[in-house]
Parts: C-alpha cells; structure tokens; sequence
C-alpha cells in the first residue's frame, strides 16, 4: 500500500482531484488545511489516500478505463464533474460500510467445534491466548474505524465550510458542525465567533480529536452565556411581589395564571397567592384572569391609577405573593410606558420584582429594541415564551449575553399550569443544539 498526497484550495476540490487519479476504493488517511487564506492567496488544503500497490479484480478502474466501458456499453463518453453534493454521498457512502464493519467486529469469534478441541493443557492454554490476542486485535481495528468514521464526517462539515460566508473566518473542520447549528438558531455572529475564539483558545488540543467531545465542550460554554434566577423559598413575613411587563401578545396574562397556580398548588411548600391587574383597557384580558382567579379560589384586585394601585397592596398585605399584571403594550408606545413607571414610583420602599416577558419567536433585533425601551421600568428578570412556537433558540443566547439579565421562567406552551417551566441553562442548550423545545423539560 502506498501513499499520495493531493492538494488545492478547497478540501472538495481535493477530495475530487484524489478520487480522478486513484478511483473510488482509495482510503482517505487524513484531511487538512495547511495553508490558510490571505488577501494575495487562495487557502490551501491537503488530502492523504492510500491505495494498494497492484490493482485487484476487485479495484475500481481509472475514470479513461471507466469511460472505455461506458463507450463499450454505449454510455457517453465523457464524465460531469462532481459536485459537493455527490461527494457527500460517496463520504456517507464510505461511513455506511465503515459502520458495518465495524459492527462485524463486535460479534464475538466463534467457538470451536466440541470434536475440534485439542485435550492437551498445552494446546489450550496456546489456544486461549491466540484467542486473547485475536480480540485485542479486533478491538484495535474496531477503534481505528470509529476513529476513521469520525473523520469522514470531519470532511462532510469541511464540505460545508467551502459554502460558508467569507466573513467568518477559519472555522477548524472539528468545530464546523456545531458551528452550523449555532449559526442557524438565530445567533449574533459576533457572539458565536467570540465563543469560538474562547474554544479554540482554551479547550485541550487532545479534545480535539473528536467531534463529540468538541460538542461537549461547546455546550459547556454556552450555558455559561445563560445565567438563571434560582427559586427560592421564602419564610412569612418575608413577601414576593412580581410584576410582569412587555409588548402586546406576548403571553403576560397567561404565564401570570401558570405563576398563580405554580405557587399556590404544585410546588413543595403552599404559598398564598393574590392577583393585582393593572390591564383595564382590555375587558376580555380582565374576564380571563378573573376566571382564573376564582377557578384557583385567588383574591384578586383590579386598579385603574396609582392610588388605586397602592390601596390594592394594602389589601393583599396579608399574601405570600402578589402577581401583578400589566397592559401590553407596544415597544414604541411610550405613553404606557410610562404610565408604567408611575405606578413603580408610587411603591418605591415595596420591593417590585419586574420580569421583561418576551416571545421566544421574535427576531434578535426586536428582542433588543424590546428590551431598549423598557429599560427604564428597571427590569430584574426575563421569562421567555412561546418556546414551541419556533426551531431557533439563538437569539435567546444572545440577548441574555448582551443584557447580563437572569432568565426566571420559560413557558412552552398554552396549558395552564403545566407549561411553565423554571429557568435551566441546560435545557436551554438541549434546545439549541436539537432546535426543539420538548416538554418534560425540568
């Protein structure tokens, strides 16, 4: 067996120039990029085949003999190049036979025949450590081709990388998977690029080797973009006073009955619970709090100014929690928003715990603009909803890497009170990296 080395500015062109001048049976031992991308010179890669010294019968011909046969059967004589598409299916191709031999060797080796076992202690004791050798070597090969399986798809990911946009750089072929996935969730680049740059810098070189421990890595590094407020307990007379806030149908009314329902009835310690609604514009939004108010036998006060506001906390003096909700409210109506701060100022000495809600959905550049703009209510927290309403997670991430806001609560989706979920970093990447919120999430 020996050894050819091809290279050109991509790692397809590469693997095309390998596959015209040694066929398609020619073993790829390893792919890499050594030269990288200037403004004077293209980038260049270098690809590694083996093939055997002779040709077999079994060999796959040359494509001039390839082509001679398709003129003898009257097939056209020339050949279209291939694209990077058909690569991939003869990289996939190549990872489907590599997986079937590799299941091959885990079947144990077969027993002898009862009439074919020497009776001799010698023979046996030279059989058992043939034996012992046979599947040391077995398991050998068996972790050769994992090794090999994960570097065909090393150059599935490189293929990919030849599509990228010019503006992203050198991404290693170990990170391009992850990669894609992170940039297709809807994440800033200029933060999934710093994250890279935070890998590349500190993760150990002998991680690199496996895209599953890339993987793991990467995760680690997300969730630490992602800070979370713990819920705690609390002991009477210490008071929990929640106001929610955010643009029209984001959902504010109905995670504030799944908050209602989550302290009064579903978690360890029973708390008593009273509802103030600050939404009055809204006859409908005031019904359907009120119905569930009284389905979950809650005391709740409606308030139309900021004296009004203040009486109805003296009358719920005597509550665990107070959930406040308010009228939604366009980002840019600024009139609200400030209707909003008088009643904040009216109860400076109560202690208003204010959560941003925001729709999972929303673009990150109206995630920002949202968030902009009810800056100056003073917002401690944000709970994101409607999280199986979308596939793409990333703007999340980024947003909560910009502000430096702890995430409190996630709801995915409309039963109440069930879809409401404590704020996790590691569902939120399982999000992420499967681009789907599933329930069952806590």
């Amino acid at each position: 067996m020996r050894l050819m080395t091809f290279t050109a500015p991509t790692p397809a062109q590469a693997l095309k120039a390998a596959q015209k001048e040694c066929g398609e049976d020619a073993l790829v031992v390893s792919t890499k990029q050594i030269r990288k991308r200037t403004l004077t010179q293209p980038a260049l890669y270098e690809v590694v085949v083996a093939i055997e010294d002779a040709p077999t019968s079994r060999s796959v011909p040359r494509r001039s003999e390839r082509e001679k046969t398709r003129e003898e059967r009257g097939g056209s004589g020339g050949r279209e190049m291939e694209s990077p598409e058909e690569v991939l299916v003869n990289i996939s191709e190549a990872a489907r036979q590599i997986s079937e031999i590799a299941n091959v060797t885990e079947r144990e080796p077969s027993k002898p025949k009862r009439e074919d076992r020497v009776s001799t202690k010698e023979r046996d004791f030279v059989g058992i450590s043939e034996m012992a050798r046979e599947m040391e070597e077995l398991k050998a090969i068996k972790s050769e081709l994992f090794k090999l399986a994960d570097k065909v798809k090393l150059i599935q990911n490189m293929v990919w990388e030849e599509k990228k946009p010019a503006s992203v750089g050198n991404i290693p072929p170990e990170f391009a998977e992850i990669y894609r996935i992170a940039r297709n969730s809807g994440m800033d680049p200029v933060h999934l690029d710093e994250i890279m740059r935070l890998t590349l810098e500190h993760m150990p070189l002998q991680m690199r080797m496996s895209s599953e421990t890339v993987r793991r890595y990467f995760r680690t590094l997300l969730r630490k973009m992602v800070p979370v407020r713990l819920e705690q307990d609390f002991v009477p007379p210490q008071k929990k006073i929640m106001m929610l806030v955010g643009p029209t149908g984001v959902g504010k009314t109905t995670t504030l009955a799944k908050l209602a329902a989550r302290y009064a009835y579903l978690m360890e310690k029973k708390y008593k619970v009273g509802i103030i609604t600050l939404d009055t514009y809204r006859i409908g939004a005031v019904e359907q709090l009120m119905q569930y108010a009284k389905m979950m036998r809650i005391g709740i006060e409606a308030v139309v100014d900021p004296p009004e506001f203040i009486t109805a906390l003296q009358t719920l003096q005597h509550m665990d929690i107070i959930l406040i909700d308010t009228v939604g409210s366009s980002q840019y109506d600024k009139e609200k928003i400030e209707k909003l701060q008088q009643f904040l100022a009216s109860n400076k000495d109560v202690g208003i715990d204010v959560s941003l809600v925001l729709g999972a959905p929303t673009k990150l550049e109206d995630l920002r603009t949202i968030y902009r703009n009810f800056f100056p209510l003073g917002i401690d927290t944000l709970i994101f909803t409607k999280l199986d309403e979308t596939r793409g997670f990333g703007n999340i991430f980024s947003l909560v890497y910009e502000t430096e806001k702890p995430i409190s609560y996630l709801s995915i989706g409309q039963e109440v009170p069930d879809d409401l979920l404590h704020a996790d970093s590691d569902y939120l990447v399982r999000c992420l990296m499967e681009g789907e919120a599933k329930r069952g999430g806590e």
